[in-house]
């Protein structure tokens, strides 16, 4: 799909939209919104498991955007977003964006303690040296991890996706924005300053040695409609212990948004039995069948504001303007 000349008389590329397996149906939401088809091709595993990728179409000269979450398995779909841009590359594309809508490894940011990796930054490598020109992600859980790429990269926000929900589900006064433990405030902050709203904290902390976690609200909530905020929802357990502590210091009802539904293990029993009345994740994960046959959780689709951003990219446009 063509697009206007550039203000210095080049044409942008035609643009191409390549998928993994990982989350076809995002790709797929992304292409209705864009109007553009999926490009064709294939990844497949031999016997053995080695994955092996075909794309059909001819990309040489294309601005190509590769979308694929690193979820579950995490590593077969590092491996199938590292050998579709290798593919793409040897098919000549002229530029190749890495759309990891669920950066995996994020949560290994940093050395913890001695003699531990830091897996987010072997991961940009890796992605940087099979032919990636640029990235975009969403909602890093940290954002130091921009600078682990020395290639362009795009933090995309789900805020302005959770603000249009929050205000079209959740009508009325007495909203509070609230981190579910202290290394989410600024994220929290961020989305009490786009809706004018007051923010509190839950400190979570053990006492003693060998004690359950204890949670301590940082605020008054008593009377409040409080909403959770975080990136990552995995076990689930950080979650329904905030949402009980918040409870049980006066708050009316507790939802959480969380942009990355992980979900692990029996995470989502747990949501199901507890106090939260809703959580709202996005599909920048493809939800399993227990995510969507749960009750009290829901999906909200993030293949408007990537498909946004791609076409913003694809026509050098400002992406940031997006959240701002």
């Amino acid at each position: 799909m063509p697009f206007d000349p550039r203000p210095e008389g080049r044409i942008t590329p035609t643009m191409k939209i390549v998928a993994g397996n990982s989350n076809r149906p995002l790709a797929e939401a992304i292409c209705s919104h864009l109007k553009l088809p999926l490009t064709k091709g294939q990844v497949k595993r031999f016997a053995d498991m080695e994955i092996f990728v075909e794309v059909q179409e001819n990309v040489r000269g294309q601005d190509v955007f590769v979308i694929q979450s690193t979820s579950f398995p995490a590593n077969d779909n590092l491996m199938e977003l590292l050998v579709l841009i290798d593919a793409l590359k040897r098919a000549s594309a002229a530029r190749i964006t890495a759309v990891v809508p669920y950066y995996g490894y994020a949560r290994q940011d940093r050395k913890p303690g001695p003699r531990t990796p830091i897996t987010a930054k072997l991961v940009a490598n890796l992605i940087e040296r099979a032919g990636a020109d640029r990235v975009m992600t969403l909602d890093l859980h940290a954002g130091q991890i921009q600078g682990f790429f020395d290639i362009p990269t795009d933090n995309l926000f789900a805020a302005p996706v959770i603000v249009r929900d929050i205000q079209e589900h959740s009508k009325g006064n007495n909203l509070m924005v609230v981190s579910p433990d202290v290394g989410g405030v600024v994220r929290a902050r961020a989305l009490a300053k786009r809706m004018d709203v007051p923010i509190a904290i839950c400190d979570k902390r053990r006492d003693r040695p060998g004690e359950s976690e204890v949670m301590h609200v940082i605020g008054d909530v008593a009377g409040k409609r409080c909403i959770l905020l975080d990136d990552i929802v995995d076990s689930g357990g950080t979650l329904v212990n905030a949402a009980e502590a918040l409870l049980k210091n006066g708050a009316v009802e507790v939802m959480a948004y969380i942009t990355h539904g992980v979900l692990s293990g029996g995470a989502v029993s747990r949501i199901q039995a507890s106090k939260l009345k809703s959580l709202v994740i996005t599909d920048s994960i493809q939800p399993t069948a227990a995510v969507l046959a749960a009750k009290n959780i829901r999906v909200v689709s993030i293949a408007p504001l990537i498909g946004e951003a791609i076409l913003r990219t694809a026509r050098e446009e400002s992406v940031s303007s997006l959240f701002y």
